[in-house]
């Protein structure tokens, strides 16, 4: 697993005249709608520490006020913490002074927003090019740059084009290069889709994960969508009235649901569509005899059945990446697997 890029520890966001006074209160128990009663004061977070692993795509997630957007805040320090400490590859945020701040974020950070966050007065091209004027970079480099990220995202032919004249899913595109063309190491969006019609939303989606095949970048995703935290996310952090419910992949998520509040987040889930060849797996090759059909070991288990069936196999031999065989699975245990998973997901 790749290093831990981002670790928060301890975090605690109370919003309010007087933090502080109200601290120990919540470290004694006092919920979220206890203290807005007594102390006129709101929770943001509680206590949360998390690990996020560099170069994969980090889903934090929940509803409307968990806490999620709060969070991501405060990794560039957009928001200040009432406790609790943020490292990003081992420096401490926190003791952060202003400049050092700002070079962090011009440099080491960049975001994708929701309302796009585009500049109506400036072209497309002048829009994905605002960050490298920011970082103070040569002229041409900045024009090359610019274009480059344009055509990567398919909005080459649109650089005198000004934001008003795009539409909602052209706007994100421009909002996404703007931000790779500063080739920041984390990449933070925060609900960087969710304005959008849902084929759009879902086209987006293919192209972050086209483009971070290839980029690697550590992006951290805000979403409250279950569907596209799945289709995503390398990991899934689960937020709940300020608090991390659970954290890990979408594997463990639908499989080991941490409470009740998870469970009923992944109910309706059609997990066959979502788990993965590598997740149900075994060492031992079966004693079926040939033909054998072979699959990667990020397949779908519905993809996986799909393949077997269609080429009549009678066992499937599972391999990574590089080729090499990690794992087999029966046919008799695959559709035994399928069948109580579309079971799980219909109760």
């Amino acid at each position: 697993m790749p290093e831990s890029k981002i670790r928060i520890q301890g975090l605690t966001k109370i919003f309010g005249p007087k933090p502080h006074t109200v601290l120990n209160d919540v470290k004694q128990g006092m919920d979220k709608q206890t203290l807005l009663e007594k102390y006129q004061h709101i929770l943001g977070l509680h206590n949360v520490s998390l690990d996020l692993q560099g170069q994969q795509i980090e889903v934090i997630m929940g509803l409307s006020g968990s806490g999620k957007s709060t969070l991501l805040r405060h990794i560039n320090r957009l928001i200040e913490p009432t406790e609790g400490t943020i490292h990003v590859d081992g420096d401490d945020i926190l003791a952060m002074d202003g400049p050092a701040l700002r070079h962090f974020r011009q440099t080491k950070t960049s975001m994708v927003f929701q309302n796009f966050a585009l500049l109506p007065h400036k072209t497309v091209l002048d829009n994905v090019a605002f960050g490298l004027h920011t970082q103070k970079k040569e002229k041409h480099f900045i024009k090359s740059q610019a274009r480059y990220w344009m055509e990567r995202v398919g909005l080459s032919g649109y650089e005198k084009n000004y934001p008003a004249q795009l539409s909602g899913g052209m706007q994100q595109r421009v909002g996404l290069a703007r931000a790779l063309a500063c080739d920041a190491d984390i990449l933070m969006m925060d609900e960087a889709f969710s304005a959008l019609d849902p084929l759009i939303r879902s086209n987006m989606q293919d192209l972050l994960l086209e483009l971070q095949s290839e980029l690697n970048k550590t992006i951290i995703f805000i979403t409250h969508d279950l569907d596209e935290a799945l289709k995503i996310g390398d990991r899934i952090a689960i937020m709940n009235e300020g608090k991390l419910v659970q954290h890990g992949t979408p594997q463990d998520i639908l499989l080991r649901p941490a409470d009740q509040y998870v469970e009923r987040f992944v109910a309706d889930v059609n997990r066959t569509r979502v788990l993965l060849a590598k997740s149900i797996m075994v060492d031992e090759k079966p004693d079926n005899p040939s033909p054998f059909v072979t699959v990667m070991e990020d397949e779908t288990v519905d993809t996986v059945l799909h393949t077997l069936l269609s080429e009549d196999g009678s066992y499937v031999i599972v391999e990574n990446a590089k080729g090499r065989k990690v794992g087999y699975i029966d046919k008799e245990t695959l559709a035994q697997t399928v069948f109580q998973l579309e079971a799980k997901s219909a109760a």
